[in-house]
């Protein structure tokens, strides 16, 4: 009687277990997702820098004020001449639309935006810069348009690699099958 007992209890517990999966599975399905209204809502932006670039460690300071100074002058102010105080010679791009080295760097950015004025800071949606060893990652807002043409918001990270005090390499979520682009397009609006 005991190994009757034993074998057709797994069996019976099992097929509870089945039940209670399937019930769930059914209000699940029934249930409504509800609205997404995070990514509609433009993200508060910190409006003083100076704390994103604070780091007890000097080294870790250093390197953010590095990448912080290379956006805001070469990027934000396309000065592609520049991009050598920056920028490393043997530049490794991750980004499968520019080409290695210094001289893509600046290919590219001659190639996807005018000069404009140095502004005392970035004026980039920028979220967050961290920093740890030899690398920082910066975290941007970027608005993109759904196919019902509405206007919604996510984040656009890059992270660098320092080497004596250069940026020696970069990577970010571009891909192929996109058009190369000029960040300063994705300043938000007061």
């Amino acid at each position: 009687m005991r190994f009757a007992v034993l074998t057709v209890l797994p069996f019976l517990l099992s097929a509870c277990f089945i039940q209670v999966l399937d019930e769930d599975s059914e209000e699940a399905s029934n249930s409504p997702v509800g609205e997404n209204t995070m990514s509609t809502t433009p993200p508060d932006i910190p409006e003083d820098h100076e704390p994103l670039l604070a780091s007890p460690d000097p080294k870790l300071a250093a390197n953010k004020r590095l990448v912080y100074d290379m956006y805001r002058i070469v990027l934000q102010a396309g000065l592609a001449g520049r991009a050598g105080e920056y920028i490393r010679e043997d530049y490794v791009q991750h980004n499968p639309n520019a080409a290695q080295g210094l001289s893509g760097v600046q290919d590219y950015i001659r190639n996807t935006r005018p000069e404009r004025a140095i502004e005392d800071k970035l004026e980039l949606p920028l979220i967050h810069l961290m920093a740890e060893g030899d690398y920082v990652t910066t975290a941007f807002v970027r608005t993109e348009t759904d196919a019902n043409g509405e206007t919604y918001y996510t984040t656009w990270f890059d992270l660098y690699r320092i080497e004596d005090g250069k940026i020696a390499e970069h990577w970010d979520p571009m891909l192929k099958t996109d058009a190369p682009i000029d960040p300063n397009d994705q300043r938000l609006e007061d």
